[in-house]
């Protein structure tokens, strides 16, 4: 028999949360130029458009796996993206399969033990903060990047 652990917010908010930290990170993409969205650096960071490249290997792919119960390992490099537009094009697809793949979730996979990418063995709930986390973490990169260039990047609390 399976228990469940406290729940502090529920999966429905817990996607909304997670969404509105996505519709922030596009945002950042939109106001990146494009020749610098591919090539600006700093402190030899990646560019936002590979910090993206990044995320985009992480979400669905993650999601997917938890859902699949499928340890598959990570792989960042799957499509070449040559414009800005096409990034964006893909974050929405994504954005859209997360609404997806969420729904197939229960409320007792979350406490569920999952190997992510076949390397990071945590409970559901642990890698789908992992997701929120490192998202958070590369679109501060990307505000850094936009500030540099003279361009102020959104309020991080309007998601």
């Amino acid at each position: 028999m399976k228990t469940l652990a406290a729940q502090v917010i529920t999966p429905e908010d817990l996607l909304k949360h997670w969404q509105g930290h996505r519709t922030l990170t596009r945002r950042v993409i939109e106001l990146f130029p494009e020749k610098d969205f591919f090539e600006f650096s700093i402190g030899g960071m990646r560019s936002f458009a590979k910090l993206t490249d990044e995320l985009l290997a992480i979400a669905v792919p993650g999601l997917k796996g938890i859902v699949n119960k499928e340890e598959k390992a990570f792989a960042e490099e799957s499509e070449k993206l040559i414009f800005k537009a096409q990034y964006l094009e893909k974050w929405d697809e994504a954005t859209a399969e997360i609404n997806q793949y969420w729904e197939k979730l229960s409320i007792e996979d979350f406490n569920e033990t999952f190997n992510l990418f076949g390397q990071y063995e945590f409970p559901v709930i642990q890698n789908i903060l992992y997701f929120v986390d490192n998202e958070v973490h590369h679109r501060a990169q990307g505000y850094v990047y936009l500030r540099a260039l003279g361009i102020e990047p959104p309020f991080f609390w309007e998601r």
